[in-house]
């Protein structure tokens, strides 16, 4: 058999003759449908039924260089299995063969998932090589060895055995550290499993945040669902050192410096899934809190049709944002899903014949084809000298993180009477006050009036599951809450969650946004000339048809979509 190394850069289909898959009259017949109709030499031999999934993947590793291997004719060691947790296994589709001079070589089902090794390489803390073999390999393999899924309280035994409560690591009240201990312990077995498990439970469960939390007494780990704080099994109080020590070296932090806040960033890929965690570090009485934000792509629908828009709700949006100049404004309060709306709005916005260029702080989320720049305050790249920066490069569209300060407000009405489509945020509770928020920064209002063109208001709710959905009566007291009769809405009918396995006896999965869509009139900016008050400007905006935060929330209950208890909860009563 020919050795690995000789097949690359050869011909693809010249690899699948020598493996005996295809004959050279069938490599023949793909050219010519290549010829004719486009495509990849390997792909069109599989349409044609001439050779399996699998058999491509191998000849595309034999391609690349990449060994291929037989899991079924090896006999991996037990302790080469027990080097990779269950959760990484079956998350990574990977199955771990040998281990030697700290290098941990794993069998991938896809040549293509080079990521894998790099993840692999920040999650175990050794070098990682890659061989590959056939995906029904991986599976029996995985069946065979990882069947049983990894608990947390089994590493936590597996701690206290081995390190014990007397541990001492420092570091709680300003006392001395050894950072040659410390490091040997945040790199420990047990204690990678530990977080890594931790890291992998979160992003299944749809976390969007991790705490790891020192008290005087107790170390809690929490992480956020739909909004909501959960936590989960806690850790001996001594250890919350080694891992915020650990989660510091994965993301390339300074693990001697715990006086000052820090931030870093990991980057991974779960089950193909390109996943960033954004680490930020927080020096306490009791320890280092450390946060980790997950920012996994799968969670966000960065799609105006996905994010709870009503259909009126969504002309009058996509109205605005067809409009050459003028600035558009999110609103609400930090975690309400404005970053979503922006993001969603410049997809839709993103084209070829299109400049946009992003101000933010930080950039969460990057999207192909915008050009986007993160505010670093101490080096003094600030919104408002970002914001002069961007009118010399030509933009068509862009957006400021945060119209915070009366410089930025200036500059971003002048980006938009020069015929710029400004994109922004402040932090209000509803558009009415947003408008007068501009004038209290210190904004004439002519140029309010000459430049904004409409404003967004929102807030989230969580979705109901739709698995465990069922309707229900809500007492009266819950009604009121929201201002409703309930002699009047004997013909409404209300949902909930009743709580099942999908969502973790929770009754809700997912959230919605509500939305208050305002869109800026002769009569509004008349008003807002004479100086009229939040609640006048309101009023108007009421008269010509835009629904409250609250209106909106009622209607998704109608929906089905949400509760009245989510709705009460956020959302006010207008006075």
């Amino acid at each position: 058999m020919r050795a690995t190394s000789e097949y690359k850069e050869q011909l693809l289909g010249r690899i699948l003759k020598d493996m005996g898959k295809v004959t050279e009259s069938q490599i023949q017949e793909a050219l010519a449908v290549q010829k004719e109709k486009g495509g990849i030499i390997g792909r069109i031999l599989r349409d044609l039924g001439y050779i399996e999934e699998d058999d491509l993947r191998l000849a595309l590793a034999r391609q690349s260089g990449m060994e291929v291997v037989d899991l079924g004719a090896m006999k991996i060691p037990e302790n080469v299995i027990n080097r990779i947790s269950s959760p990484i296994a079956q998350s990574y589709q990977i199955v771990p063969v040998s281990f030697e001079d700290n290098v941990l070589t794993v069998a991938l089902g896809d040549p293509t998932e080079i990521k894998t090794l790099d993840d692999l390489h920040f999650l175990l803390d050794c070098e990682v090589k890659g061989v590959v073999t056939g995906k029904e390999s991986i599976t029996r393999m995985l069946g065979e060895h990882y069947s049983e899924e990894e608990d947390i309280g089994d590493i936590l035994e597996e701690l206290e055995a081995e390190f014990g409560e007397d541990s001492d690591f420092g570091g709680d009240h300003g006392t001395s550290i050894d950072l040659e201990s410390l490091e040997e312990m945040a790199h420990t077995a047990p204690v990678r499993r530990l977080l890594n498990l931790v890291l992998l439970q979160a992003i299944q469960d749809r976390a969007s945040d991790i705490h790891f939390e020192p008290f005087e007494d107790e170390f809690k780990i929490r992480y956020r669902v739909d909004g909501v704080l959960y936590e989960m099994t806690p850790p001996p109080r001594h250890l919350h050192v080694p891992l915020a020590t650990r989660i510091k070296a994965m993301s390339g932090l300074d693990i001697a410096e715990r006086r000052l806040p820090q931030d870093g960033r990991v980057a991974l890929n779960i089950s193909g899934n390109p996943v960033d965690l954004r680490i930020s570090t927080l020096p306490t009485m009791f320890g280092e809190s450390v946060v980790c934000r997950v920012l996994d792509r799968r969670q966000v629908a960065l799609d105006l049709d996905k994010i709870g828009l009503r259909s009126d709700d969504m002309e009058i949006i996509e109205r605005l944002i067809e409009k050459t100049h003028g600035i558009i404004l999110c609103t609400g309060p930090t975690g309400c899903g404005k970053t979503t709306t922006l993001y969603s709005i410049l997809r839709r916005l993103n084209d070829i014949g299109v400049k946009i260029l992003t101000a933010e702080d930080p950039v969460e989320y990057e999207i192909e084809g915008i050009m986007q720049m993160p505010i670093k305050e101490e080096l003094g790249v600030t919104f408002a000298s970002s914001l002069r920066q961007f009118l010399r490069q030509d933009p068509d569209i862009i957006l400021v993180g945060e119209i915070r300060d009366i410089d930025t407000a200036q500059i971003a009405v002048q980006a938009a009477l020069t015929g710029h489509l400004v994109f922004s945020t402040s932090h209000t509770n509803d558009a009415a006050t947003s408008l007068t928020r501009l004038v209290d920064l210190g904004l004439e209002p002519y140029l309010i009036n000459a430049s904004l063109e409409g404003v967004v208001a929102q807030r989230l709710v969580r979705r109901i599951c739709s698995n465990c959905k069922e309707a229900y009566t809500p007492g009266r007291e819950t009604l009121l809450s929201l201002g409703l009769d309930p002699e009047n809405i004997e013909d409404r009918n209300f949902y909930r969650g009743r709580g099942c396995q999908i969502c973790n006896n929770i009754g809700y999965r997912g959230r919605m946004g509500l939305f208050e869509i305002v869109d800026i009139n002769d009569e509004m900016r008349d008003l807002l000339n004479s100086g009229a008050s939040t609640g006048e400007i309101r009023m108007c905006a009421r008269k010509y048809g835009a629904r409250s935060l609250r209106q909106s929330g009622l209607l998704a209950v109608y929906d089905g979509e949400t509760t009245v208890e989510e709705v009460a909860q956020a959302t006010v009563a207008e006075i």
